[in-house]
């Protein structure tokens, strides 16, 4: 099948090259050329505008910017609105607010355009590992672009079948799910992202306590000088709470035990805000997931190991580096 690409940053990019593996067809377009040059090398067909990107699209065209939430992702996809034609289909695959997506889709559908939102997990690690897909949208949109969104996902894997699941999505096993109609897919990633904010948080905080059990305000037959990375290592091993952030996590104590590269500084992406103003207008009440993004917005003055874990983590499992100082 054949998909443009509009935004080749550390997903988009590796979005393209896992497409290229699995013998899909690529035209992709970035304001740096050199990453345009890079994939090119690759086997993708490169643009020097988006003008180009579509004129070298077979209709129905489908066209997917992986862009930054806001701005830059309203202007492209306004601009991809004026270029394409009844038929074709523009896919969001960033972190937008799940209301855009509703008023795009809108504005578009009045010029026969489909539109899909894609919540799109999977971080820097989605080339190899596969990238877990929430999506919205028309059905007849989605499963137009059924054959990216298998050669986008995991699959099924080792992991063992759930019992009870046999009148349920099969997707859902392989990695991906059609979530209902537009602004569905990014509304659930949005959640996604909210309950990875408290799990972070709760790792954080749990292994800041393990630092701090040799702190000199102890009784001194009560400290213990704990080995975080082997604690980190052992709980990865059958523990009820293991996880990928958990393997993250060892990952970073094993390699620089104090975490001394990191400052602490934690930003958020807008969608841990999003979400508890969605929480708020349900009249859901989320104690741990707002405590979470409170936590990075105190991180911001004042910083904990825990913290620092919190930064490795992220790094670890989307690229994400530290805000420079202010």
């Amino acid at each position: 099948m054949q998909l443009g690409m509009v935004g080749l940053g550390r997903m988009g990019g590796n979005i393209v090259r896992r497409l290229l593996r699995h013998g899909h067809e690529t035209v992709v377009f970035d304001m740096a050329p050199v990453t345009v040059d890079a994939l090119v090398a690759e086997g993708a067909s490169g643009s020097n505008s988006v003008e180009e990107l579509i004129a070298q699209l077979r209709p129905p065209r489908a066209v997917w910017t992986m862009l930054p939430a806001g701005r830059v992702t309203e202007r492209m996809i306004t601009r991809l609105g004026e270029l394409l034609e009844p038929g074709d289909i523009v896919i969001d695959g960033g972190n937008s607010f799940y209301k855009d997506d509703i008023r795009r889709a809108e504005a578009l559908a009045s010029k026969g355009i489909r539109y899909v939102d894609v919540g799109t997990s999977g971080g820097v690690w989605g080339l190899e590992r596969g990238y877990c897909m929430m999506i919205g949208g028309e059905k007849d949109a989605v499963d137009h672009l059924d054959p990216i969104f298998q050669a986008l996902a995991p699959g099924r894997g080792d992991i063992p079948s759930t019992p009870g699941r046999d009148d349920l999505d099969p997707h859902a096993e392989q990695g991906y799910l059609h979530t209902g109609p537009v602004g569905s897919g990014h509304f659930v990633k949005m959640v996604h992202n909210g309950i990875e904010y408290g799990l972070m948080q709760a790792y954080a905080e749990g292994f800041d306590v393990l630092r701090g059990k040799n702190s000199a305000e102890l009784p001194e037959e009560e400290r213990y000088e704990l080995n975080l990375a082997d604690i980190a290592e052992v709980w990865r091993r059958g523990s009820v709470i293991t996880s990928w952030l958990l393997d993250l996590s060892a990952m970073a104590l094993a390699k620089e035990p104090d975490l001394g590269s990191f400052t602490g500084e934690v930003a958020d992406s807008g969608e841990g805000r999003w979400m508890i103003n969605a929480a708020i207008e349900e009249a859901v009440p989320v104690n741990v997931l707002s405590a979470a993004l409170f936590a990075r917005f105190r991180s911001r003055e004042e910083n904990t190991f825990g913290e620092k874990l919190l930064s490795a983590m992220r790094l670890g499992f989307g690229g994400h580096v530290e805000p420079k100082p202010r």
